[in-house]
């Protein structure tokens, strides 16, 4: 009988005629029971990571695949959708022998962190965005295996520009600077790790107008290790509560500080009819509803905040401060 299994009534009726007429007995029922407690665990697969350590990463993942989405959306002109499809732990080697022997493939680093990541992207997928970039309809045309020059460099652009959005995706862990490493597309060649390291892999749906694929994210353990701690969902819960640094409030404060605002000082208002406005011409004076001795409005930002009145400083026109207008006075 399985661990944890619900039994019906007639069932547990069943069981217990059984133990009575000596078909079954007690000790076969636990001999069973600790024979299943016994599991099998393969070294060459490791789990190093736990279950809440990789819903760490698919929430980093999944707002890394919204950020794609604008940017595709925006760079390609069409409807794109990304979605985080899965996030697996597995050896490196069986990574390598899921993905298609020829691919497109970009190795990047994420410094301060040691290691590299693959990041591998279906042909279909990398063909279709190739396609719309040099005004197609984003047709896909597998051609992997003799891609020109020029068409390599475009993607390498598109691609380095689109993973940029790594160090804002990471930025709730730790901050990090990808950059691309190199362009292959034959995995054979990457031995970025030994075959039985643990990798995580996250896999991305992605579909552009008609057609879809995939874009895998491959990242090592070790890569990872050093902020396996922050991986945790009390450290997501801690960010999360957590009041801003004071040196952040401190630079907020300063770029307020030294944000322009538009300062106007109005010397009076007219009314004019649009035959006089059509029959103005130079040397012409338009009376203003402001004697010269009065003082004037000071508006910044379009709001009336002082009464000022006019003069000089240093051979410049200038205001001086008479009064600060309240909320709520008709002085204007």
């Amino acid at each position: 009988m399985p661990s944890g299994e619900i039994l019906s009534q007639s069932e547990i009726d069943a069981l217990l005629s059984a133990l009575s007429t000596g078909e079954v007995s007690a000790e076969e029922i636990k001999k069973e029971e600790a024979q299943q407690k016994v599991k099998i665990y393969d070294f060459k697969r490791a789990l190093r990571f736990s279950k809440e350590q990789i819903r760490s990463l698919t929430r980093i993942h999944e707002n890394f695949a919204r950020l794609l989405t604008t940017y595709f959306s925006g760079k390609l002109r069409t409807y794109v959708q990304i979605s985080v499809a899965s996030a697996d732990q597995i050896p490196y080697e069986e990574f390598i022998r899921s993905i298609p022997k020829m691919t497109i493939l970009y190795l990047y680093e994420v410094e301060p962190l040691t290691g590299r990541m693959i990041i591998e992207i279906n042909p279909n997928i990398g063909y279709a965005m190739l396609d719309r970039v040099l005004g197609g309809r984003g047709a896909s045309v597998n051609k992997i295996d003799h891609l020109t020059d020029i068409e390599s460099k475009i993607m390498m652009n598109l691609f380095e520009n689109a993973f940029q959005h790594l160090k804002e995706a990471w930025g709730a862990v730790t901050e990090v600077e990808p950059s691309m490493i190199s362009f292959e597309v034959n995995p054979h060649f990457l031995q970025m790790v030994s075959p039985n390291e643990t990798v995580v892999v996250i896999s991305l749906n992605i579909t552009i107008g008609e057609t879809s694929g995939m874009i895998n994210i491959c990242i090592p353990h070790m890569l990872l290790e050093p902020i396996m701690p922050k991986l945790a969902v009390s450290y997501w819960m801690q960010t999360e509560i957590k009041e801003r640094e004071p040196e952040k409030v401190v630079a907020l404060e300063d770029n307020v500080k030294h944000t322009g605002l538009p300062i106007v000082a109005e010397l009076g208002h007219s009314v004019i009819t649009v035959e006089e406005f059509l029959n103005l011409s130079v040397g012409d004076c338009i009376e203003l509803d402001n004697r010269m001795d009065q003082p004037m409005i000071l508006k910044i930002a379009e709001s009336p905040k002082f009464i000022v009145q006019p003069g000089k400083l240093n051979n410049k026109m200038a205001v001086q401060i008479l009064d600060r207008i309240k909320e709520g006075d008709s002085d204007e």
